[in-house]
């Protein structure tokens, strides 16, 4: 009850922004574990991308990451400066910090908690963390030359708002690297905002049933942290949170009233 709830007060603008916000406060402060490092829900490749080899220390969160790797790789990202909005938990940035070699790698989210975390968690050169607004980043106009977002702006009460942020801040030819899903009936509009963005359309991807066959390998593994992790009272909301088989979320991919999709901007002038 209180996920369905959750879900639908989420579709309200005026409170989804600050819904979310608490929602990822008491994740960060309360879960301060190793397991868990990376949240989205997770991509399996096509028989014809390339098997992604990763570090022992990696393989846990396998799909998250693949889900990371998937987003970043249009653009060779070494020596550019790459900024992720809503980094979470900071494992994915520092993840392509580690393996794709930017020369500067910026996460901003707008959870004080979850920022605290990734500073004392990651504390490479190079890779920056920051408490920030997505739709009012205090950073300099013209300062990057990727921006990705992993799985965030759903959570956004202005996607117009965002998104002129991220044109704003990136260099000419920069590129907006985005995967995210939307209740199939707001995908239209979803569409028109990142056409009105000012941003140039290089590709969309649908890409639901790689998201679906990474929860349904992640399943298991997930359903045991939180058996370890979550008390009872709580299991039903994380397991809708985390998609499990049988959730409210992972039912709506399923049945097609949700799709995931993947986009590839351009910053043309």
């Amino acid at each position: 009850m209180i996920s369905h709830l959750f879900a639908f007060l989420c579709r309200f603008a005026p409170l989804k922004r600050l819904l979310w916000r608490r929602w990822y406060q008491f994740l960060a402060k309360r879960y301060h574990v190793e397991e868990w490092q990376i949240m989205n829900y997770g991509y399996v490749p096509i028989p014809e991308e390339t098997p992604l080899e990763l570090d022992a220390k990696d393989e846990s969160e396998r799909y998250g990451i693949q889900l990371y790797n998937y987003v970043a790789s249009p653009v060779a990202l070494e020596g550019l400066h790459v900024l992720e909005v809503g980094c979470g938990r900071g494992g994915g940035a520092a993840w392509l910090h580690r393996t794709k070699r930017p020369a500067a790698m910026t996460g901003v989210d707008f959870s004080t908690e979850a920022i605290a975390l990734c500073k004392q968690r990651y504390t490479q050169e190079g890779l920056t963390f920051l408490t920030g607004d997505a739709e009012a980043l205090k950073l300099p106009s013209g300062s990057f030359d990727v921006v990705i977002n992993v799985e965030s702006s759903h959570c956004y009460g202005s996607m117009p708002a965002f998104l002129s942020e991220v044109h704003r801040v990136l260099k000419a030819g920069g590129h907006f690297l985005s995967a995210d899903f939307r209740d199939n009936d707001k995908i239209d509009q979803w569409r028109s905002q990142l056409r009105a963005s000012g941003l140039e359309m290089v590709r969309e991807t649908h890409i639901t049933p790689n998201v679906l066959a990474a929860l349904d390998a992640d399943n298991d593994r997930k359903l045991a942290l939180m058996e370890k992790l979550i008390p009872k009272h709580l299991l039903k909301s994380f397991r809708d949170f985390a998609a499990v088989k049988g959730s409210l979320v992972y039912e709506h991919f399923r049945g097609g009233t949700m799709e995931y999709y993947s986009f590839v901007m351009r910053k043309t002038t």
